[in-house]
């Protein structure tokens, strides 16, 4: 953690996004998804083999638990939340596992999973959940088509993402809770994949989760993009063997962000030191000017840069 000392202008600044975020969280909150009932779904055996058969069968698995949270959901009345589960469970999706308690866990695969070269675990950030996984969907299927052939792409939502609007987007306690499922997901995909490429990619608050992940995990690269900090001074501070590399589209708002970490009674606000500034270390790659969201979409700058990133093929400058 960052010892440096802080101006009591950037103090009041952190501290006021605190509050307003507190004050934003109660009229947030009053329709989470995680209101809406879903079953406890049966625990998958450990993924430690990538064969098709293998697949096909978690893969069916994966659908009936869908469709048995779509039936309760619609039990209890919410034609949003059946309407998302009726799409997920359609021909074509592929998840390993699924569960629709608590505003939702998955790992859908895009591509195919058994003969892919090279494999992108995308790790998202605060607010995304059942109600708003389009947009990760649509960020995995980008990438997808960006990277071609021999590639898959798993969008990973196997956490309780914070909300946009609330104290938990500023403080590492999800993250915290988050990092020993992603730890043991890539962990498992790596050995159901072993000779695959293998990356994270690591948005907004999902870059925090990949920090806290990010010791003794056997991937390539460790992405992080759109990033409010890691909670780490620099990239050595994660230890990992892997490549750490970091990106900022022009036009993301989180630039604004003071990258602080102010000491609270029980809690640290704020994540240090920004990932593309020249003393974390990382490897900086061109994020062109993509906003906060924008950085999967199809024919941007930071699309064709992170495409390149998992394929093994790109290189970046030593921020």
């Amino acid at each position: 953690m960052s010892s440096r000392p802080w101006s009591r202008r950037a103090r009041r600044a952190l501290l006021a996004s605190f509050v307003t975020a507190s004050v934003a969280l109660p009229v947030s909150g009053a329709s989470r998804p995680a209101a809406v009932p879903a079953p406890a779904p049966a625990a998958p055996a450990p993924l430690s083999t990538a064969e098709p058969s293998v697949l096909e069968a978690r893969y069916a698995a994966g659908r009936e638990e869908i469709r048995a949270a779509r039936d309760m959901a619609a039990r209890h009345g919410d034609r949003r939340r059946a309407a998302t589960l009726t799409g997920m469970a359609g021909p074509g999706r592929t998840f390993l596992w699924f569960d629709g308690r608590d505003g939702g866990r998955s790992a859908e695969v895009f591509g195919d999973l058994s003969g892919a070269e090279r494999i992108a675990v995308l790790v998202p950030g605060a607010g995304v959940d059942l109600d708003h996984y389009g947009r990760l969907q649509r960020g995995a299927k980008a990438l997808l088509g960006e990277l071609g052939s021999g590639s898959a792409v798993v969008a990973w939502l196997g956490y309780r993402t914070p909300t946009m609007l609330g104290p938990s987007s500023l403080t590492s306690g999800r993250a915290d809770e988050a990092a020993p499922g992603l730890r043991s997901f890539v962990r498992q995909l790596g050995a159901a994949t072993p000779a695959a490429r293998m990356s994270l990619l690591c948005h907004s608050y999902g870059s925090v989760v990949c920090a806290r992940a990010a010791s003794g995990l056997e991937v390539a690269d460790i992405v992080l993009y759109g990033s409010p900090g890691t909670g780490a001074d620099s990239a050595a501070a994660l230890h990992t063997r892997a490549t750490v590399r970091a990106g900022l589209g022009g036009d993301d708002w989180i630039a604004s962000v003071p990258h602080l970490e102010v000491p609270l009674p029980f809690v640290t606000v704020g994540f240090g030191t920004d990932p593309v500034a020249p003393e974390f270390g990382a490897e900086v790659f061109d994020a062109g000017g993509a906003g906060h969201s924008d950085y999967l979409t199809p024919g941007s700058v930071s699309l064709h840069s992170l495409a390149g990133i998992v394929a093994g093929k790109a290189g970046g400058r030593h921020a």
